[in-house]
């Protein structure tokens, strides 16, 4: 059993060092493809500002052979509003002093406002225009003088837009890659659960021959008896194996009872949790003689109202907790202590399970509630998911592990008070 447990754990090591290995190539995967979409979009921006500043040279240059040619300033102006500053891009001309004099296309500019704030505005967006982009001089001759303008330009709509499209479109794959893992996650969780109800249903089944079969040799041994064909001594050992068999039915039905309910909807009911805590301590205490002379399991009450529960599979989920401690704590020293109270902030019952046992590490605790994840060489790692789901999912409850370090580990349980 010992080696099937060690096979388990390095399958399960397997599984979960593929997964971490696709999880970091698909990282890697995004991680690239978003890096040649950065660095293809900005290329292409590279080109479009050398368009754009090759246009711009031009412009000026055409400008300043008319304006050379003595024209008159209705031409250059016409020249100007037709043809320089048709451009699809913000242009502004600054004087000799580097002030604005003239501009085209800046955003949210009124047409003939030339108050303070607008040139203020305006020689701020060409400050800008400049650092980004230069400037080109524009030098017109009139006689012995000349007159030095600088042609300022910005970046048209479609290089802004480009500009953030790389950044848009790794923001989608980002949303496409985390909406995928989200339903593969949602898929894997719905495998799990049909795994959960399949084993469980199989489980029932295959304990229900069993049991008719007890209880038949219950019934035989009982007519046996009436009959009145046993010895005194015979009849004493015959009445303590009937009470042995009679607890190992019970105990049975009860096991089979509670996969079956696995997979559908149980019924709660309003039930004293003390009660049914007391019942599982008992269970133990009965079988410490096995687990270890030296444990010793208690259990502290307070006045706690009745919660809806599920005896059976609370029960079930109870006798797996107390378990997982009992199989932590050292045979000779091992302490648990079980508590219930009622807070007074939340409206709910709670259940404390701390041990004196070894402890869980913090990579383990992270996992101990996933199916499949087991610390020790036998086992399946079924436990603690079993016992989580029964009260997360079918009692509308919580479970968490609230602190864990060698000597001292500590489990608590909510459970909803509802009126």
């Amino acid at each position: 059993m010992a080696q099937t447990g060690i096979k388990r754990k390095t399958v399960d090591s397997l599984y979960v060092g593929k997964s971490t290995i696709f999880k970091i190539f698909l990282l890697g995967g995004v991680a690239i493809i978003s890096a040649l979409f950065i660095w293809y979009t900005f290329d292409v921006i590279d080109k479009l500002k050398e368009d754009t500043r090759s246009q711009v040279e031009k412009n000026v240059k055409f400008w300043q052979l008319a304006a050379n040619a003595n024209l008159s300033s209705t031409e250059l102006q016409f020249i100007f509003d037709e043809i320089i500053a048709e451009a699809n891009f913000p242009i502004i001309v600054l004087d000799e002093n580097r002030m604005p004099i003239s501009s085209r296309n800046v955003k949210d500019l009124q047409p003939g406002d030339y108050s303070p704030e607008t040139m203020q505005l305006l020689k701020d967006v060409a400050d800008n225009m400049v650092r980004l982009n230069g400037d080109v001089p524009l030098i017109i001759t009139s006689g012995s003088d000349s007159i030095i303008n600088y042609f300022c330009y910005g970046d048209s709509e479609v290089i802004n837009e480009l500009k953030i499209m790389p950044f848009v479109e790794v923001g989608i794959i980002l949303v496409f890659m985390i909406i995928a893992m989200i339903g593969f996650q949602n898929i894997r969780k719905s495998e799990e659960r049909l795994i959960w109800v399949g084993m469980a249903k199989e489980t029932a089944h295959q304990l229900g021959t069993p049991i008719s079969s007890l209880m038949g040799w219950l019934e035989i041994l009982k007519t046996e008896k009436e009959a009145g064909t046993l010895t005194t001594e015979d009849e004493q050992l015959f009445d303590e194996t009937m009470i042995n068999m009679k607890t190992d039915v019970i105990r049975l039905e009860k096991v089979a009872n509670r996969f079956g309910k696995i997979g559908s909807i149980p019924e709660l009911t309003k039930y004293q949790l003390n009660d049914l805590v007391q019942d599982a301590v008992d269970y133990y205490r009965r079988r410490l003689p096995f687990e270890g002379k030296g444990i010793k399991i208690i259990f502290e009450t307070s006045d706690i109202p009745q919660v809806n529960l599920n005896p059976e599979l609370l029960g079930w989920a109870l006798e797996n907790i107390i378990k997982n401690a009992l199989q932590s704590v050292d045979p000779k020293t091992g302490h648990i202590l079980l508590t219930t109270s009622k807070p007074e902030n939340i409206n709910c019952v709670t259940l404390e399970i701390l041990d004196n046992g070894k402890g869980i590490s913090a990579s383990a605790a992270r996992k101990i509630f996933r199916a499949g994840f087991t610390t020790k060489k036998r086992g399946w790692g079924l436990g603690l998911t079993l016992v989580k789901r029964i009260i997360e999912e079918y009692h509308g409850g919580r479970i968490m592990l609230k602190k864990s370090k060698p000597g001292e580990t500590l489990f608590e349980i909510q459970f909803p008070i509802i009126d």
